[in-house]
């Protein structure tokens, strides 16, 4: 295996951790507006990922710094033709991370609910453009001989791509509700299994349309074993989550993410991004990547750093592993 090879494993590990992490935060940020009934549960629920949110976007600087230095040509024409979608996403990975530091500061009810709305909307919006763009990457898009994307921001907009925004807005959801009745306590704790049978059930038949999609597409025989450990997986959240087995459902939840995440790599890959004008002129794991020298380096700060930044994550999550509920939240907050 070449080393641009082993690069293209170890960016879809970092994406798949993301997913994995981030999801759940989505899915917390969505539910503050769908599952709290009032501003007490909200509090609740902020405070189940107020510890581990910012942490969890490590994995997504690490995503895109690794796609810099390993595939700068691949970096270049995904961030010049996805500019407006991921310029959306950045605004409002930003303001999401505002308004969780900014929510508490005044006692004011209208401050505190724009705030609110802020972390709902902040939320919803990049779990819904994430799966619009790696569809896009998936499926490819229009691409020239020079490398550079030929098309603009209505080519990222076709069915394929909009379901794929669908299933992973659905499914973060459905692991954010899986995460708040793992760590929470009374009422919430139920309502938060309830609600996500019914987001595990539309999660399932969106998946199931896309990534059979995907595979009838673009897939093989690795990308399909990955499809079925992902429905599996799925199925077994939903049994476990049933069972009230909550700490189960969210294991499960999370390898339906990784396995899905998995299949798009596997389908894309020697790939990185297909060219609909012309095959000739796709962007490949190859000729895309950096020299020999710098994937070198790399692949020695990587073999360092990673199980760091592993370990302290980890830390961080079993600190703060206690469940929470409205009788944790100090009155007038």
């Amino acid at each position: 295996m070449h080393l641009h090879d082993i690069w293209f494993l170890l960016i879809a590990v970092l994406w798949i951790g993301y997913f994995f992490l981030e999801g759940f935060d989505f899915g917390i940020g969505v539910l503050t507006r769908t599952l709290a009934k009032d501003r007490t549960e909200r509090r609740v629920l902020i405070n189940t990922i107020g510890p581990v949110w910012d942490g969890n976007e490590v994995w997504l600087l690490t995503a895109g710094g690794a796609t810099f230095a390993a595939f700068p040509d691949w970096y270049a024409t995904l961030f010049s033709g996805f500019y407006l979608p991921l310029l959306a996403i950045l605004v409002c990975l930003i303001v999401r991370g505002v308004a969780f530091e900014y929510r508490h500061k005044r006692p004011e009810e209208r401050w505190q609910r724009n705030w609110e709305h802020a972390i709902f909307w902040c939320s919803l919006i990049p779990a819904f453009l994430w799966g619009v763009a790696f569809a896009n990457i998936v499926r490819g898009v229009p691409i020239g001989p020079d490398k550079n994307y030929a098309g603009d921001v209505t080519d990222l907009l076709g069915p394929y791509a909009l379901l794929g925004g669908a299933v992973t807005l659905v499914l973060f959801t459905f692991h954010g509700a899986v995460f708040a009745a793992l760590k929470t306590v009374g009422d919430i704790r139920v309502r938060a299994r309830r609600q996500a049978m019914g987001l595990g059930a539309a999660a399932a038949v969106l998946a199931v349309a896309f990534l059979g999609w995907t595979q009838a597409e673009h897939g093989d025989a690795g990308s399909l074993a990955a499809l079925c450990v992902a429905v599996a997986a799925l199925l077994a959240a939903l049994a476990a989550n049933a069972r009230g087995r909550e700490g189960w459902a969210f294991a499960f939840s999370g390898v339906t993410i990784a396995a899905a995440v998995a299949m798009l790599f596997l389908a894309l890959f020697p790939d990185v991004m297909p060219s609909t004008l012309d095959p000739r002129w796709n962007l490949t794991a190859e000729n895309a990547a950096s020299g020999p020298y710098t994937l070198k380096i790399m692949t020695w700060v990587a073999a360092f750093m990673t199980p760091l930044v592993i370990a302290y994550q980890a830390w961080t999550y079993w600190v703060f592993r206690k469940r929470i509920g409205t009788q944790h939240i100090p009155a007038g907050h």
